[in-house]
């Protein structure tokens, strides 16, 4: 595997020599401000890390159509794309995350400070406008007072809006499975001086998909409005709208993989496994300074998300009473609001003090998947329940400088998270399931950063996670009884972490030691018959390396490299049945966390020939990993190259045309598995040798 990880990065290594002694002198790379703590400060200020991706670096020869383009840079981030449109992506920092089976958990996901993260913790990242991103910020670690119910990092998205004359971009690109997308932006200023903008995006993409039975369709639009307020205050508005319909293929056995990689499974056909998705989300963000070193801001949303979905649940398992069925139906309504005040009394110092207040209620109902003989269909109901979670939380952070050269960060923050379900299906054989539940808890931060100089600083944090159950997980209790899962506990997660970091000229560098010890984190503790009942897994441990580096070896070209090492294993013995009687299998101290490799990787080298055509040289690498906490089912690990090409031309370079070849040397792999999937279809395979041609044109 070492083998594997080291080739594709060989040539990137044997090039820089050469380039570095080129004559030309190298360019001074973009100063890197980040956003993750209070206000905007140099990253080299902030005592954890973060990680910022430009807007134009996640586009240059690249579709921009989901977040596995863009975060594979970031040290301790594994993004995986499952090929499949109906699945959220795989996303997890330092292995939080990893052993979600639905949606994105355990990381709190933002799009221009408007919430992505429900208030039980479950998140989704569909709705994201990539296309039209300024930058992505990653905070790795659950530093931030700022954010809560999360302790794998942050992940926020920030529109561009661009001042002057209005501008518009029409875009279409095409590629391998029938893959297109066409889209429209009209951005700029709406007055003279700038105080008015607007941007508003429209795309619509559709593909066959690389399996059978994984054919999806897409159409997303948004709106951003920016005004400058009297006094240097600032109103952000933001609406977006999406419509998805998408097959779902499900995850092959390794004797099924075997036979035909392309194929769905069998359940898959005979059900019709599909997803519709509608979401609308509403957001607004104020910000007023209100007296001297005195400023106010205001945080408001509203959404909706409505989810249908056919299952492949046998309609034999569908015979007991307490069944949810073989399909779901689900209309989710969600709002909240985020006050928060800022007080700066001397350059040194900064408070910030916040309350947030949000909710989500949802009408969930299930149906049997068949009428007759007849399957994929909806047919008798089995479920009809209302759902409520609500989130009030309170913060405050301290940021600090000491001294010319070391600055204290010190915040805390209090969450209380309370659920209630009120059961409209009733039943012999099922009762009343209705009932309440609530999670609460204080987690403390605090981190310190020492300037060595200009160029160069260390920093060290420590600070404490909170994840309460989503209502998924709460949904079916272990022992066979009706109601919510009242046995569950929150995970709690302690983090300790060690950094430095540097930039000269030509040079930016970050390496970071951390390791985090959690208890009780949820796992899949049993699944038959479409029933998933959740668990905790007593103590688990993660402890690892990151790096990354950036460096302008020559005026025109230009390597970035990242890598992490992570061991996340199970500290304690765990029954994985409620009886736990002798014999029966059990999380083994020592197994290694599913849906975490061990090693990852990941380079880019980029020459800019001539300031009108860029060709890029990408690599990335990953380990092998285990599918299942009982580490019986593993997923090979595997390296890939791929080469991209942009060129602009025209006048003012309004026209651009890209194309890139993924999987260049056409290798078999696998792009995700389905963690602890119960019929053991662990696995996802990724396509092998795709290409992507676009174009773009600006008015």
């Amino acid at each position: 595997m070492d083998i594997l990880l080291r080739k594709p990065l060989a040539l990137a290594f044997a090039l820089a020599p050469a380039l570095a002694a080129a004559d030309a002198p190298p360019a001074v790379l973009d100063p890197v401000v980040v956003t993750a703590t209070a206000g905007e400060r140099p990253r080299s200020q902030v005592p954890a890390a973060v990680d910022v991706i430009d807007g134009e670096a996640l586009r240059l020869a690249r579709p921009a159509l989901s977040l596995a383009e863009a975060l594979p840079r970031v040290p301790g981030v594994v993004v995986r794309d499952r090929q499949n449109q109906a699945q959220d992506l795989q996303l997890s920092i330092r292995g939080f995350g990893a052993r979600a089976s639905f949606g994105v958990r355990g990381l709190r996901l933002y799009s221009d400070g408007i919430p992505a993260t429900m208030p039980d913790g479950q998140g989704q990242v569909s709705h994201f406008a990539l296309s039209a991103a300024e930058r992505i910020e990653v905070l790795r670690g659950p530093f931030s007072a700022l954010h809560g119910n999360a302790s794998g990092g942050v992940v926020s998205v920030t529109t561009a809006m661009p001042a002057g004359a209005p501008r518009t971009e029409v875009e279409a690109l095409g590629g391998a499975d029938g893959l297109w997308r066409l889209g429209a932006s009209w951005a700029g200023s709406l007055d003279e001086n700038d105080r008015h903008r607007l941007r508003l995006d429209w795309q619509r993409a559709a593909a066959d998909g690389y399996r059978d039975h994984s054919a999806w369709q897409r159409e997303a639009a948004q709106m951003a409005w920016r005004a400058q307020l009297p006094r240097a205050g600032e109103l952000r508005l933001l609406a977006n709208h999406l419509e998805l319909d998408a097959d779902d293929p499900q995850g092959l056995t390794a004797a099924q993989l075997a036979g035909s990689r392309r194929a769905a499974s069998a359940g898959a056909l005979l059900f019709d496994t599909r997803k519709t998705v509608s979401q609308q989300q509403l957001g607004a963000r104020w910000r007023q300074p209100v007296a001297e070193a005195h400023e106010l801001s205001l945080a408001a949303w509203s959404g909706r998300r409505q989810v249908f979905q056919m299952l492949s649940v046998p309609v034999a398992a569908q015979a007991s009473p307490t069944s949810g069925g073989g399909v779901i139906d689900l209309d989710r309504d969600y709002a909240g609001t985020d006050l928060r005040w800022q007080w700066q009394p001397s350059e040194a110092v900064t408070f910030t003090a916040g309350a947030l207040h949000e909710r989500a209620g949802e009408a969930r109902r299930g149906f049997e998947n068949f009428i007759g003989s007849q399957l994929g269909v909806v047919g008798a109901l089995r479920r009809d329940e209302d759902n409520r979670v609500t989130g009030d939380d309170a913060y405050l952070q301290l940021d600090w400088a000491l001294a010319e050269r070391w600055r204290l960060s010190a915040g805390v923050r209090h969450s209380q998270v309370r659920f209630a379900s009120r059961d409209r299906y009733v039943r012999p054989g099922n009762p009343d399931d209705s009932g309440a539940l609530r999670y609460s808890r204080t987690t403390p931060v605090l981190g310190l950063v020492f300037a060595g100089g200009d160029d160069w600083s260390v920093y060290a944090n420590a600070g404490t996670g909170f994840e309460t159950p989503t209502f998924a997980e709460l949904a079916y209790r272990s022992d066979g009884g009706s109601g919510l899962n009242d046995a569950l506990r929150p995970a709690r997660s302690r983090h300790v972490e060690l950094g430095a970091r540097g930039a000269t000229a030509a040079l930016r560098w970050d390496v970071a030691l951390f390791q985090a010890r959690t208890e009780d984190e949820l796992f899949v503790l049993s699944s038959v018959g479409g029933r998933s009942v959740f668990g905790n897994a007593g103590l688990t441990r993660r402890r690892g390396a990151e790096f990354s580096f950036e460096a302008q070896l020559a005026t025109d070209w230009r390597l970035a490299m990242s890598g992490t090492w992570l061991d996340a294993r199970q500290r304690r013995d765990v029954c994985t049945t409620p009886a736990c009687a002798p014999g029966q299998r059990r999380l083994v101290a020592g197994n290694r966390l599913p849906g975490v490799a061990e090693r990852t990787a990941w380079a880019e080298l980029r020459w800019d020939a001539g300031g009108d055509t860029t060709l890029l040289l990408e690599t990335r690498a990953t380990s092998g990993y285990f599918a299942d906490d009982l580490n019986t089912a593993r997923a090979p690990g595997h390296a890939l190259l791929g080469l991209g090409a942009e060129h602009r031309f025209g006048r003012d370079r309004r026209f651009t045309a890209w194309a890139r070849v993924d999987n260049l040397l056409d290798r078999e792999t696998i792009g995700s598995v389905i963690v602890n999937e119960s019929n053991g279809r662990y696995f996802e395979p990724a396509p092998g040798r795709t290409f992507l041609v676009g174009v773009r044109a600006g008015f």
